[in-house]
């Protein structure tokens, strides 16, 4: 507050004033000060250390000029213990160690995914429309603090991979309603953690259910993709 007391912060909204403040390096001791909270749906659910000091950065790049309902910081780091009362104001919440902060919109995100070669050009607005969807509904399954392996499969999955939005985008174009995201313990699963991540659809008129899912091995701090989209049947 000192700070933007002497600055030139004139016509600017307070986060827009706090984002000119700490983007400026001489002001880099300030962050260094700060208590950095990753909230969860309003919740405070994590305090943020990085690992590497120069990884301060990533935190600066999360304060938006103007903030929007849309923002998404995807963290990727390790769990320590509850922070002690005098770190952070009292605030007792996990230590989240990160080594990835990624920032950026919803509608960034998904304007950057590749529309498949088998949805034709005039169905663009469709595909982003199915894309935003998926998105949000992945979004808002309950309770995902990215805690256990099959919330942290499902963030990965929402960021890095295409298919689970090509694969959507298509059974909307047949008619189909996504109707479960099922993520279960993969056969495959011996001394590494692989889960399988299921997408049930059901048409809307009468057929039979389609279900399609990836492998992710979860095992390491990186979650990655075993087995590309493939249809799924129960066994």
């Amino acid at each position: 507050a000192q700070v933007m007391g002497q600055g030139e912060t004139t016509g600017l909204t307070d986060g827009q004033a706090l984002n000119s403040v700490l983007s400026l390096r001489q002001n880099r001791y300030l962050a260094r000060q700060m208590c950095w909270v990753f909230t969860i749906e309003g919740l405070a659910t994590y305090v943020l250390q990085p690992r590497d000091p120069a990884d301060l950065d990533l935190l600066l790049e999360s304060v938006r000029p103007v903030p929007d309902p849309a923002d998404v910081d995807v963290v990727i780091g390790l769990r320590g213990p509850i922070a002690p009362p005098d770190m952070c104001n009292g605030l007792m919440v996990p230590i989240v160690a990160f080594d990835q902060i990624y920032s950026f919109d919803a509608d960034s995100l998904i304007n950057a995914i590749p529309r498949p070669s088998t949805i034709p050009d005039d169905q663009e607005s469709q595909f982003r429309a199915a894309a935003t969807e998926l998105f949000w509904r992945i979004m808002q399954i309950a309770d995902n603090a990215g805690a256990t392996d099959e919330h942290r499969a499902l963030n990965y999955l929402a960021v890095r991979d295409p298919a689970v939005y090509s694969t959507a985008a298509q059974a909307f174009g047949r008619d189909f309603s996504l109707t479960e995201v099922d993520v279960r313990p993969s056969r495959l699963s011996g001394t590494r953690h692989v889960v399988d991540v299921i997408l049930s659809f059901q048409p809307r008129q009468f057929g039979a259910t389609e279900q399609y899912f990836v492998r992710v091995d979860v095992t390491e701090e990186f979650p990655f993709l075993v087995t590309p989209m493939s249809q799924y049947y129960e066994r």
